[in-house]
């Protein structure tokens, strides 16, 4: 079998000479005036930069980039990156907005695509991969070509042309980048950047630059912060993420010796930890897939960042391409898509069987951010909507065909990036405390809580103050008490750290409001946020991130919902990690705590689908014997009939902080109101100890 630079060199060869002739084309454009003349500066920029990638991927071929230093490897990677930084977005060709002033909103949003898809190529540029620069350059080209001829009529280019010429390039290539993709995902010959973690120098900072990614001072200051940690330390971080993905197959019963691929997903600098971590799964069996998170438009999932990454120059450039698709997408192009995808799964159903599920290492503390509405952005139509959600639903039917649910299962473990202010070390050390407390001091107070919910007919959540949450949350009925629970005990293993029980709630008699000042989900701040349920389906919402209140419900629609006009709530949970909750208090990075760990702060909500979608048949025992049977609602029980109704492809938890919380009680068919939490502390006998860390910053302040 050939090895993935065998086989790239192989690739390249055979895209030779048409990645030669597309060069001496960019050069010649250079230095010609024969598009219209107020599209001229755009195409020369553009190729000047085009010709910047195909210069930085020479070097990496002959090796000139091995001899040199930190110094111009970081002005490379600079000026590569430049143009979509924020002080010069604004006058940006990549800018949606910028673009449709020069050009008008149809012709700009082409173009302002055209930009960000060529920029997609700067991965493709590291990995020296001949075959995507080629097909990038010639999709320039031939749009070019299109200008040219308008140029010599002295007409002005039709957009319908252009929409056409890129439609192609996505339906035909969806064959070569989908296909490859897909690969990535679950064949570890693929797997660029596994090779450097594991045999570069992760002392030095060459090495950062090496991915083509953008490296900014999180990527260099966790970096330089690993490196001042002892071994010990940084084996500790592996461990638990690694030993948390084991425990996951065991504790839902599923066997990880019928596996041997595991992928992993991570942020640039956290190397010293990924290397141990390649180790680790190495003895369970497991070979590394590292792919990067997309690029392209053709395998991007709007902003959302899936796979490793290294520094975002610039949310605001990510937001406003989200929805690029808009441009040419049909139902055409889905059916294509989908071809694609079925055909390559097929083709590769033995190593797609093997495929174990992700560990995922998140990082947080960035600034939190709120896109500006950005109207000249491509975004979907009503149809194009719908296609989208077709598509969700019929590919993840697919993977689920070839990558069995009931098989897989994963990791999640979160650590901060300097930006989270100059206490950052202090705070670096916290979460590892945070993320290795003792899972079994919190399964013992956790079933108290348990034992206390499955007496239930439902709970209730009340905020206080300011916060307007009142909501009905029906719990299961259990059919044998001695043997069945509602909740889950969750202590540490696929969601790190420790520190939450949950649930499916039953949706009929589900009501109210859920509402929180402040929340930080998938990178996106939001405001005022508050989702009106009725019978456990989302009835109404809104924030308060916009003045007009229609943006608003937009971008709750287009993130939260992932564009589903309502959703189920498929998960209720109480977190009880007053420690991380502490921590956040202390250093004041309430608002910057990932999900992971927040959703351990209080009690919280999740509109989609269930944890349990796609393996509701795998039979879990909590540590107690007892069986969960609290898996499924009356949405996702649709599997049964139409699986296309069942599963809406997302899941999205919101958290109540404690102090916002007047009461958390459960009430009894007999009517007895059982309070858990008063006041923001735990109340009932047996779990006070969740209050130490509570009374401990009570006194400190």
């Amino acid at each position: 079998m050939m090895s993935r630079e065998e086989l790239q060199r192989e690739k390249n060869r055979e895209y030779e000479e048409r990645h030669d002739l597309a060069v001496g084309r960019l050069r010649g454009i250079v230095a010609e005036d024969t598009v219209p003349e107020k599209y001229l500066v755009y195409f020369q920029d553009v190729t000047i930069f085009l010709l910047e990638m195909e210069n930085v991927r020479r070097k990496i071929e002959s090796g000139e980039w091995e001899r040199y230093s930190v110094k111009e490897m970081q002005s490379i990677n600079e000026i590569l990156y430049s143009d979509v930084m924020e002080d010069r977005y604004e006058i940006s060709f990549a800018n949606p907005a910028y673009a449709c002033g020069q050009f008008g909103k149809e012709m700009g949003q082409l173009l302002s695509f055209l930009y960000a898809e060529m920029r997609s190529g700067i991965p493709y540029a590291f990995e020296n991969r001949t075959d995507y620069l080629t097909i990038l350059f010639e999709l320039f080209i031939e749009v070019y070509n299109f200008f040219e001829c308008a140029g010599r009529e002295n007409q002005e280019p039709e957009t319908d042309g252009i929409r056409e010429i890129i439609y192609w390039y996505a339906s035909d290539y969806c064959d070569v980048f989908l296909a490859d993709r897909i690969l990535e995902q679950i064949d570890p010959e693929y797997s660029f950047a596994a090779e450097i973690i594991e045999n570069a120098d992760l002392d030095s900072d060459e090495y950062l630059y090496r991915f083509g990614e953008y490296v900014s001072e999180n990527e260099l200051g966790t970096a330089h912060h690993l490196r001042t940690l002892p071994e010990e330390t940084i084996r500790k971080m592996a461990d638990v993420y690694t030993e948390g993905y084991r425990i996951g197959f065991i504790n839902t019963g599923k066997d990880l010796s019928k596996k041997s691929v595991v992928n992993i997903r991570y942020t640039l600098g956290f190397e010293k930890v990924i290397r141990i971590a390649i180790e680790n799964f190495r003895k369970m069996g497991l070979k590394p897939v590292i792919y990067r998170a997309a690029s392209g438009v053709i395998t991007k999932r709007e902003h959302h960042k899936i796979g490793y990454y290294g520094g975002i120059p610039n949310w605001q450039y990510e937001y406003d391409h989200r929805q690029d698709q808009a441009l040419f997408m049909d139902k055409r192009y889905i059916e294509r898509r989908l071809e694609v995808m079925h055909t390559v799964y097929e083709q590769n159903r033995e190593k797609a069987a093997q495929f174990a599920g992700p560990a995922v290492m998140e990082t947080f503390g960035e600034k939190p951010f709120s896109p500006k509405p950005v109207p000249e952005a491509p975004s979907y139509s009503e149809e194009q909507k719908k296609l989208a959600l077709q598509y969700d639903s019929r590919s993840g039917q697919i993977t689920n065909e070839y990558i069995k649910g009931e098989e897989r299962s994963f990791t999640i473990v979160a650590y901060p990036v300097p930006e989270i202010g100059e206490k950052y070390p202090e705070i670096f050390n916290e979460v590892i405390r945070i993320n290795t407390l003792d899972a079994k001091v919190y399964e013992k107070v956790q079933q108290t809580m348990i034992d206390a919910l499955d007496q239930g007919e439902y709970v209730h959540v009340k905020g206080k103050g300011d916060n307007r949450t009142d909501i009905r949350v029906n719990l299961w009925h259990l059919k044998n008490p001695e043997k069945e629970t509602i909740f889950e005990n969750c202590v540490a293993d696929v969601n790190i750290p420790v520190g939450e029980v949950f649930t499916s709630p039953v949706l009929e008699g589900t009501s109210g409001v859920l509402h929180v000042g402040r929340v930080y989900l998938e990178g996106l701040q939001y405001r005022d946020l508050e989702i009106m349920f009725e019978d456990g389906m989302v009835k109404d919402y809104r924030c308060g991130n916009f003045d007009d209140e229609s943006e608003g419900k937009k971008y709750i629609r287009d993130n939260v919902f992932k564009g589903h006009e309502s959703l189920p709530l498929g998960e209720f949970a109480i977190g009880t990690n007053t420690t991380a909750y502490v921590t956040a208090k202390k250093y004041g990075i309430e608002e910057k705590m990932p999900i992971l760990i927040a959703e351990k702060t209080g009690p919280h909500f999740a509109v989609g689908d269930t944890c349990y979608s796609w393996s509701e048949e795998i039979r879990v025992y909590n540590p107690s014997g007892k069986e969960i049977v609290a898996k499924d609602n009356s949405v996702s029980l649709n599997r049964k009939s139409d699986i296309s109704r069942a599963y809406y492809q997302c899941h999205t938890d919101i958290t109540i902080p404690y102090e916002e919380l007047e009461e958390i009680s459960v009430v009894t068919k007999e009517g007895k109101h059982i309070i858990l939490i008063k006041d923001g502390k735990f109340v009932l006998p047996g779990t006070e100890i969740l209050n130490e860390p509570l009374d401990e910053l009570k006194q400190a302040l």
